[in-house]
């Protein structure tokens, strides 16, 4: 029911950024809005097929918006990311390939040409349920939720923006908060929350860099780098949230994209497929697609 649900929530977004853009004019002159919505599906047939195989489908789809405001010495960006993905192969369950919302508010008040004082707002979290599987036996159990984590990360610090298609963002004061509402997570200690805690509060210093360019014709990059440091708790180890979104124009509605995502955070401890406790590790997630894209 909740995969129903966020395919039709992916269409009616998408369907709404598409009529809002074609009304759109410029007669709020101080705000921008940008936007992408990408839309990729595929599917296998086979019947009597020699050579073997099975029967699958995919969908994937990706939803970035930006509303920005500029004036006078004052600069405010919003930007809002959401993607989903499911797959489904021969009698397997239908799978959870890709979810995110990641939900970031930056103001900056300008001091010099390309330096502002900046607070910054990020939260992150998923829409559906995760799960692991297990081949043997072939069981499966939740390891994630909405909310379940759900990150919220506030910073104040020091901004440099010489341009629209470059930032950085230093913060020596940032606090991490850390969401576990579900009871069973929860109780696991998962995500570096205590056994029976629901949040975990950090404090520490962060540093984010973004970019925003189009690198050759019809070929546009996006990446951030985020950066956190836990002054309390090993501060030596950084946490890294790195996204990488590549967007590849065929015409005006078609396109391929590729988007990556490197997740390293100190506090979400791994296990071998025996329990056994083998702590941090490198997360990574490569999506790439080709389908339905409009850009604004």
């Amino acid at each position: 029911m909740i995969r129903k649900l966020a395919l039709t929530f992916f269409v009616f977004i998408s369907l709404t950024v598409l009529l809002y853009a074609q009304e759109a004019t410029d007669s709020i002159k101080p705000w921008k809005f940008n936007g992408l919505t990408s839309i990729n599906f595929s599917q296998v047939s086979l019947t009597n097929w020699a050579a073997g195989g099975e029967n699958s489908y995919a969908f994937n789809g990706l939803l970035n918006l930006s509303a920005n405001y500029s004036k006078d010495k004052n600069d405010w960006s919003n930007t809002l990311e959401l993607g989903y993905g499911i797959q489904k192969q021969g009698d397997q369950d239908v799978r959870k390939t890709d979810d995110q919302i990641d939900f970031v508010s930056k103001y900056g008040r300008k001091i010099s040409k390309s330096f502002f004082i900046s607070a910054m707002l990020n939260f992150k979290s998923q829409m559906d349920e995760g799960k692991k599987y297990e081949t043997d036996p072939d069981t499966s159990y939740v390891i994630s939720k909405f909310l379940a984590p759900g990150y919220i990360q506030g910073a104040l610090g020091m901004e440099y923006k010489p341009s629209e298609a470059f930032y950085a963002v230093l913060s020596p004061a940032a606090g991490k908060l850390t969401i576990v509402l579900d009871d069973t997570l929860s109780a696991r200690g998962s995500f570096g929350v205590d056994p029976g805690d629901k949040t975990r509060l950090e404090l520490g210093g962060s540093a984010t860099i973004g970019v925003k360019k189009e690198i050759m014709k019809n070929v546009g990059i996006s990446s951030t780098l985020g950066l956190f440091s836990n002054y309390i708790k090993n501060p030596q180890n950084i946490d890294v949230d790195w996204k990488v979104l590549i967007n590849m124009k065929i015409n005006d509605y078609l396109s391929a994209n590729l988007n990556t995502h490197l997740i390293y955070d100190d506090d979400i401890k791994t296990s071998d497929d025996e329990g056994n406790p083998e702590g941090a590790k490198v997360q990574f997630k490569e999506v790439f697609g080709v389908g339905l894209t409009y850009k604004f």
